[in-house]
């Protein structure tokens, strides 16, 4: 049934591993690095954002300015009352109450130019105060100091993880790099960097996955240190506020909802990305919920590129900004469990027993990196056709071309009466066109590893036994009820892998190695692999063979990986030896 020449055994893996390729840095002296050199312009960059963000603000609010300051005013009072942070500034209470006084008494209710005025200046204040918030800082010594010690740290834990014991720290030499399977043209990414900036985008299913790219991209990409943001609520723990406020972070306070706020940090983004900082953030805004790939990003920060590249060919400068999407692929990911029951909370409306985030606790955050380290599962890194802003695919050159294969120059997609010139509407359009394509290719360069087939062969094997019932009530099912049978999971993989393989050469997914082993060997990496840092795995072996769920929840949010490509259209259910045995 298998079209393709399968591997058959488990134990060739150490065949088709690939030798880590490290690359040389790009550039080798940080104080050239772009996001060093704008931390040391830091005030006029700083300065900037005001003055830009002033005008646009201004512009979009010139009728309605004292209106928006006060529903701004009100919705700060509002969270310093109710979701307040160590990390507030100690005087956030006498500002806001401070420029709400004055507003008062100098604006509201009056249309002369004083009340103009005063309306503008606290609009000044409040950007600002917003602006010094927001940008941080890269200093060299910081970055070489967490560059030496966490490379060393995590090299040595691996050490005694995979000696088993701690006295192993001192012995070998293993490096946390041989964990990391780095897939695309990395050659080519590398390149774009003479030609413009470079913006990443991860997918985005774990805490750790900030560590591991920036690790990646060090450590084996070569890459200059980008910019990227941080939650303002990280801050909250001393050690991490002092290195990430000096390692080239900018803060995000995702309580901040009003307009000036997010004007700002918006146009934070685009200025850096204009001076050529590369920048990094995660299209889907938050980690993924249900286990899905991304399939509906924000457009927020994405249109900051988009406006970045319109600037640039306004200046003529040649520059462009060329998108990355990047897609992190886990056998197991740490908090799981935690956001499988957060999506199903929303989305069911159900009262489910809330579980702990995982996540957020610093003994299982230890407990996984030790598993991580001590274990045979690697994690994959996918990297993405890079693209530029309107989404046509570019080469090393960072030549943009379209679908027929067309030289295009992006710098007419923004011309208007034979000039480069702004125009919002256009602009909102050109993001929205970005948005889909990045959705296209993270389906495209999404990594199926053997854990993913097989939690999807069995979780489509359980809901097709249980035709009537939905996803909640199949959820609800008890597991210790269901076998699943050695031989049809295994017929129900290669069906599977027939769709697969025609789906790779289409172009449309990225499949591991272990994906053209035989059934028998997907099965059992699957299962020995799929969500082996947890402390009861989804799926297991009992001792007659066959398979068995101690978790439907975790299970679905595994199965969901590979949700978007309909793979279960592409399954005989009649064969008479898929059925699941139930236990009476």
């Amino acid at each position: 049934m298998v079209s393709e020449k399968l591997l058959l055994s488990p134990h060739t893996t150490l065949l088709l591993k690939k030798e880590v390729k490290i690359y040389p840095r790009i550039i080798e002296r940080i104080e050239e690095w772009p996001i060093y050199l704008l931390s040391k312009d830091r005030p006029d960059f700083v300065r900037h954002i005001d003055e830009h963000t002033f005008k646009r603000i201004v512009g979009r609010h010139r009728k309605d300015l004292s209106d928006m300051l006060v529903k701004t005013i009100y919705q700060e009072r509002i969270r310093i009352k109710e979701s307040p942070w160590k990390v507030d500034p100690p005087n956030e209470r006498t500002f806001w109450n401070r420029i709400s006084k004055k507003l008062i008494k100098k604006s509201l209710d009056r249309d002369d130019a004083e009340s103009k005025a005063v309306s503008e200046e606290i609009l000044r204040k409040i950007i600002h105060r917003y602006s010094e918030e927001i940008v941080g800082t890269f200093q060299i010594p910081t970055f070489r100091f967490a560059q030496s010690f966490l490379t060393a740290f995590f090299n040595r834990l691996f050490n005694a993880a995979v000696g088993k014991s701690l006295r192993a720290i001192f012995r070998g030499r293993r490096h946390l790099y041989e964990r990391l399977n780095v897939v695309g043209d990395v050659d080519a990414i590398r390149e774009l960097f003479n030609h413009g900036t470079v913006v990443m985008l991860p997918t985005h299913s774990s805490n750790l996955d900030s560590i591991l790219v920036g690790y990646a991209m060090d450590q084996i990409m070569g890459l200059p240190s980008f910019s990227y943001g941080a939650g303002l609520n990280l801050y909250n723990f001393g050690p991490a506020a002092y290195y990430m406020n000096r390692l080239g972070a900018y803060r995000v306070d995702r309580r901040k909802k009003n307009p000036i706020y997010l004007e700002t940090l918006k146009t934070m983004s685009r200025l850096s990305i204009q001076r050529g900082v590369n920048s990094l953030f995660f299209p889907g805004g938050t980690r993924s919920r249900s286990g899905e790939i991304e399939s509906s990003v924000k457009l927020g920060l994405l249109g900051t590129a988009v406006e970045a590249q319109r600037s640039m060919a306004q200046e003529n400068t040649g520059k462009k900004v060329f998108m990355v999407p990047m897609v992190i692929c886990y056998n197991s990911v740490l908090e799981a469990p935690f956001l499988i029951e957060q999506h199903l909370k929303f989305t069911g409306k159900e009262n489910y027993i809330r579980l702990k985030d995982e996540g957020t606790s610093v003994r299982a955050w230890l407990r996984f990196v030790w598993r991580f380290l001590s274990t045979t599962s690697d994690i994959t890194l996918s990297i993405g056709k890079p693209m530029d802003v309107l989404g046509n695919f570019v080469d090393a050159q960072g030549r943009s071309f379209d679908q027929h294969q067309n030289e295009l120059d992006i710098r007419e997609y923004f011309i208007a009466r034979n000039e480069v010139n702004e125009d919002r509407q256009r602009e909102e359009e050109y993001t929205k066109i970005l948005a889909a394509r990045i959705e296209e290719r993270y389906l495209a360069e999404n990594v199926v590893l053997s854990s993913h087939l097989v939690a999807y062969a069995v979780f489509e094997m359980l809901r097709h036994e249980n035709p009537k019932l939905d996803i909640f009530g199949i959820l609800r099912l008890p597991q210790d009820e269901y076998v699943f049978p050695k031989k049809a999971i295994k017929e129900i993989i290669e069906q599977l892998q027939s769709r697969l393989f025609i789906l790779e050469k289409q172009g449309k997914i990225r499949l591991a190695p272990e994906i053209r082993f035989d059934s028998p060997a997907v099965l059992k990496n699957g299962v020995e692999n799929l969500g082996i840092f947890h402390t009861e795995k989804p799926l297991i072996f009992n001792k007659d063979g066959h398979v068995v769920s101690t978790n439907f929840r975790v299970l679905y949010f595994y199965h969901n990986r590979l949700q978007h490509y309909q793979l279960d259209k592409f399954v005989q259910w009649n064969l008479e030896e898929i059925e699941v045995l139930k236990i009476d």
